[in-house]
């Protein structure tokens, strides 16, 4: 038996989610019928994170078992020539039998876009969440250093995990681009249930304004959802790379 493991990219606006289920079209119920074809029988995908609807990957990895053999270096090619155009294979490799794309994970990397000028745009309606008000950068930049850390963040969670804590490690928040498309980068051991969407909206009220710039660590201390900002909207995020002891799957988000 053997153990392979692929890059994966996609464009989420008209998936379900990654989950699969079986009335709704999903990124892992899409791409385990198609390995299921090339492989002539039935596969099970892990993934390294569970992305909801709407939300994009540049980075996201799965690794699976097979007792029948493909050449490796044909797989990538093999997926594209099979898959619908809004999700793709970067590259494929056969790795040891123990690998798992989701528990192997060492930290994961999110980005999230952001439009920041007064008109929307709608070719970016897809990919980017338009905030009309000016992002001012040194407030982010303060109120993201009080993020950093092990923390229970579970008033950041909008559907507590069944089995396990709340409590993740933030390496690092980060915010670059131009003066109108914003990337925010969030790099961590793991994220809880639209995690990254409540801090990209906290931090967003706190940069524009809307709350103190101080307001982080009392929002911790809550443990309370309604304490913290707006849900940021799924079309700005990516998962866009995830890091193992010898790979990382790391691809900037773009548009």
């Amino acid at each position: 038996m053997a153990t392979y493991r692929c890059a994966i990219e996609y464009d989420g606006t008209d998936f379900s989610g990654w989950q699969f289920q079986p009335e709704l079209r999903t990124v892992c119920g899409t791409l385990e019928a198609t390995l299921s074809t090339l492989f002539a029988e039935p596969i099970a995908l892990s993934a390294a994170g569970r992305t909801d609807t709407g939300v994009h990957a540049t980075g996201q990895v799965v690794s699976f078992h097979s007792e029948r053999a493909f050449p490796v270096e044909r797989l990538a090619l093999a997926l594209n020539a099979n898959l619908p155009p809004d999700v793709t294979a970067r590259d494929a490799a056969i790795v040891t039998g123990e690998f798992s794309a989701r528990f192997d994970a060492r930290q994961r990397t999110y980005e999230y876009l952001i439009l920041n000028r007064p008109a929307p745009s709608a070719p970016l309606r897809r990919f980017a969440h338009h905030v009309w008000k000016p992002v001012v950068r040194e407030r982010f930049e303060h109120a993201a250093r009080h993020l950093i850390g092990a923390f229970d963040y579970i008033a950041f969670c909008g559907v507590q995990p069944e089995r396990g804590g709340t409590v993740r490690t933030i390496r690092s928040v980060t915010l670059e681009g131009d003066e109108e498309l914003l990337r925010v980068r969030i790099v961590g051991d793991g994220f809880l249930h639209r995690m990254v969407r409540v801090i990209v909206g906290t931090l967003v009220e706190i940069a524009t304004g809307r709350r103190d710039v101080d307001d982080i660590p009392r929002i911790i201390a809550s443990r309370d959802r309604k304490v913290a900002g707006y849900t940021a909207p799924a079309a700005g995020l990516f998962l866009a790379g995830v890091l193992y002891d010898d790979f990382d799957s790391y691809r900037p988000a773009r548009v």
